[in-house]
């Protein structure tokens, strides 16, 4: 009966570490998948910076941006207040 159970110990064991390798093999590639997801992302902002760079040389055309960013920020701001207000009042409104 003894043996019996050492040799389910056994099984359950080695069952569990090839599912504890497999789950590190996994993560091993989740890794590098998002290690060049990473690389390419990085890329795409170094393009990006320079490009940026370039426009800021010409400063008139950077004021233009920079007002056109506080535009759209400001927008993006009212469209969340009105949002969350509209979600609020929903909240407030709706039967509990």
């Amino acid at each position: 009966m003894e043996t019996t159970n050492e040799g389910r110990a056994e099984r359950a064991f080695k069952t569990f570490g090839k599912k504890v390798d497999d789950f590190l093999a996994e993560l091993d590639g989740a890794g590098e998948k998002f290690q060049k997801e990473f690389d390419a992302k990085y890329e795409e902002l170094k393009v990006s910076a320079e490009k940026l760079r370039k426009e800021t040389e010409n400063k008139e055309r950077w004021k233009e941006v920079e007002e056109s960013l506080k535009k759209a920020g400001d927008e993006l701001s009212k469209a969340f207040k009105a949002a969350f207000k509209k979600r609020e009042e929903d909240k407030n409104t709706s039967p509990s």
